[in-house]
């Protein structure tokens, strides 16, 4: 049982990774179900609670990067109250038309509520292409974010 627990606890972990630029996984989830369930395998002896406990902080994090990262991009790139909107609105829905949907979702929910806004098309690009900036970096974040949570799990295994 234990070795079909840490089987699968790694797959979780893996496939936690791949949610993180896969859309149809939700990666943040599974990170933290595959520290759970590694922690489970060893009876909570080489990852404890605490190890536990940053998992889910760090499934958190990688959760609010995703949800803000277009958005901040947006603003960053000058965008106005209604860009940001467009470009939360653009998310949302992009979410249901799988990657290209929410690659695309917020650079034209920005660009079309900016244009809604000011008819300045050359303003309402700058915002949408704020929003895709964001959500490239937002993705390398999260992805950063999670071999931190692999690396504190793996120097938690190598320590015992």
């Amino acid at each position: 049982m234990s070795i079909a627990l840490h089987l699968l606890g790694v797959a979780l972990l893996a496939a936690g990774v791949a949610g993180l630029v896969l859309p149809v996984l939700p990666g943040a989830v599974l990170l933290v179900l595959g520290v759970v369930t590694l922690a489970w395998a060893g009876h909570f002896a080489i990852l404890g609670w605490g190890t536990v406990a940053f998992a889910g902080a760090m499934g958190l994090a990688i959760t609010a990067v995703d949800w803000a990262a277009s958005i901040l991009g947006a603003k960053a790139f000058g965008a106005s109250k209604w860009a940001v909107l467009g470009s939360a609105v653009g998310l949302v829905v992009g979410m249901f038309l799988g990657l290209p949907g929410i690659v695309l979702g917020p650079v034209v929910g920005a660009l079309a509520f900016e244009y809604a806004k000011d008819p300045n098309f050359e303003k309402a690009l700058k915002a949408g292409v704020g929003a895709f900036v964001g959500f490239v970096l937002g993705s390398v974040l999260k992805v950063m974010l999670a071999f931190v949570l692999l690396g504190v799990v793996a120097a938690r295994y190598l320590l015992h």
